[in-house]
């Protein structure tokens, strides 16, 4: 197995380790993590009627958890399979663009830099068509015990 090939492989096992391991939040809202890798992670959401607010539009309030799940997961990705990473919201700030109603919501997130115990993401939410819906910027603290393998975030 080549280099390349083995880290692919890696990245896969984190992602269906994510996958079927997510949270409750994840179960009741049905979003889901798709991509994920070093400082990047996308997390997606098919709106659905249960999404949406008494005007019939993506509440504001979902659009920034998934927002928010995306930035998490950018800077939590180990390549180890098995090794847990987790991380806290310390700031999230959120601009919305556009609104939607149905369709795939798609959110993708860029770890931007950090240190030993925070990071930055910036995010961008878009519609099925590539329309930009949000972005985000936000500060993360990784939990104690969180640290790569080797004893420092990535």
């Amino acid at each position: 197995m080549t280099e390349t090939t083995a880290a692919a492989a890696e990245t896969l096992d984190n992602l269906a380790w994510e996958q079927a391991n997510g949270s409750g939040l994840q179960e009741l809202l049905g979003y889901r993590l798709v991509e994920w890798e070093p400082d990047r992670a996308v997390v997606e959401l098919e709106v659905g009627p249960q999404h949406l607010n008494r005007a019939g539009l993506l509440h504001g309030g979902v659009l920034t958890t998934v927002l928010d799940t995306a930035s998490g997961y950018s800077g939590c990705f180990c390549p180890v399979p098995g090794h847990i990473r987790r991380t806290l919201t310390l700031s999230l700030t959120t601009n919305y663009l556009g609104q939607m109603r149905n369709g795939l919501l798609r959110v993708e997130a860029h770890k931007r830099g950090g240190g030993r115990r925070l990071y930055f993401v910036d995010a961008t939410a878009t519609d099925g068509e590539g329309n930009p819906i949000a972005t985000s910027t936000g500060t993360f603290r990784y939990h104690r015990g969180s640290e790569n393998p080797e004893g420092t975030p990535r």
